[in-house]
């Protein structure tokens, strides 16, 4: 049955979206980045000695 498929493939589509949506969510955001790098508490890695 083409409909049946048709809302299948739908169903799927959306599912993968919101997966999308909710991954991009789980990453750190460029506010949160740009707060870490204004923090004088972080450090970075030391110099290596030649």
């Amino acid at each position: 049955n083409e409909d049946a498929i048709v809302r299948l493939v739908g169903a799927i589509l959306l599912e993968q979206n919101d997966e999308w949506a909710v991954q991009r969510s789980r990453y750190m955001t460029l506010e949160t980045i740009a707060a870490i790098d204004d923090d004088p508490a972080v450090l970075g890695l030391p110099n290596m000695a030649a």
